[in-house]
């Protein structure tokens, strides 16, 4: 057979000798090997305002457009199914409209999750505490705190 397809291409054989030793062609072993999972990667620590106002706007308008292909996509079926009114036709149009309200469900949830990575990136000033201490014994802070309400009962 292996006569037939060099006759069939038209070609010579030709006989290769390959050498399995470690050191003459085969793969080095896992401790020879050099890690370049890091190599060419350069992320950053945390993405700018830009990047995060282009990817919201891209995936808003993503989810408009399944949202819209998919109302048009329910006319449709739903028309199919009162024409045929095979009960197949009416499960795929319920499956539609499911994944239809699924997309309406995650463009309002795109909207808290940006809510939340603005909140994020703004960073808070430090919050005013103010700690009243009192100095005195505790019969002092007794009496003081007997004569505050008797002060809020009048």
């Amino acid at each position: 057979m292996k006569n037939n397809l060099d006759d069939a291409f038209n070609i010579t054989p030709t006989e290769v000798e390959v050498d399995d030793t470690p050191e003459n062609g085969c793969a080095p072993r896992k401790d020879q090997l050099t890690d370049v999972s890091n190599v060419g990667i350069n992320r950053p620590d945390r993405f700018t305002k830009d990047d995060i106002t282009k990817d919201y706007e891209y995936t808003r308008g993503n989810l408009y457009s399944i949202i819209e292909k998919g109302q048009e996509a329910i006319n449709g079926i739903l028309e199919l199914a009162q024409d045929s009114e095979m009960p197949r036709a009416y499960e795929v149009a319920g499956q539609l409209i499911k994944s239809v309200s699924d997309a309406t469900d995650k463009l309002m949830d795109l909207q808290k999750k940006l809510k939340d990575v603005e909140e994020e990136t703004q960073q808070k000033g430090p919050s005013t505490v103010n700690n009243a201490l009192f100095v005195g014994s505790t019969a002092e802070l007794a009496k003081l705190l007997k004569n505050g309400t008797k002060e809020q009962n009048k």
